[in-house]
């Protein structure tokens, strides 16, 4: 009675090699949830560090800016590696990498007098 059972459990291909189509139908799911995660994930991503990556080597005296951190304001110096920042009554240096953003500058004088 068992052994029955058990030969009804079996796959119709028992025992044979499974074909190249079986193989590449179960790596059919794989491979498009890589595709979705690649345009949802990784290539908006690499889009946004690279519009930062130029905005940095865009930067000049005289940009006003806000940090990562958010700390508004202007740019004194700028090097390779730091930037001199004056904010309010204080000057910050700080790593260039950790500039988030340039920010219009009308926007950035209503925000002093505030």
């Amino acid at each position: 009675m068992f052994e029955s059972v058990a030969y009804a459990m079996g796959t119709p291909q028992a025992g044979a090699a499974p074909s190249g189509t079986d193989m590449m139908v179960q790596f059919v799911p794989l491979i498009l949830m890589f595709v979705i995660f690649y345009f949802l994930l990784i290539r908006p991503q690499q889009k946004r560090a690279k519009a930062h990556k130029q905005m940095l080597s865009e930067l000049k005296r005289g940009d006003h800016i806000i940090t990562s951190s958010g700390l508004l304001g202007r740019i004194l110096e700028i090097s390779e590696e730091e930037a001199l920042i004056e904010c309010g009554e204080a000057k910050l240096r700080i790593s260039r990498g950790a500039i988030g953003g340039v920010i219009d500058p009308k926007a950035a004088a209503a925000e002093e007098k505030k």
